[in-house]
């Protein structure tokens, strides 16, 4: 994954929650737009959790991104 993708993601409006897949195995949730943040060099990124926990994330161990079904309530039935 290139930090030019990963901004178009980033920059996409709305912001839509996403996790990373790593070679690894591990997947790292990314809730908001405010808990991700670039290195100069754009090769490491940093994800904060809610719990104050940080991921450093090398781009080229990402294999995915994958993006959660929407919850803006699109799709879901009016009650009568």
């Amino acid at each position: 994954m290139t930090i030019e993708q990963l901004r178009n993601v980033y920059e996409s409006r709305p912001f839509r929650p996403f996790v990373l897949h790593l070679a690894d195995g591990r997947e790292i949730p990314v809730l908001s737009r405010e808990f991700i943040l670039t290195v100069p060099s754009g090769r490491t990124v940093v994800i904060c959790q809610p719990d104050d926990t940080l991921n450093l994330i090398d781009l080229l161990l990402v294999t995915d991104l994958e993006f959660q079904p929407g919850t803006n309530g699109a799709g879901r039935r009016k009650r009568k």
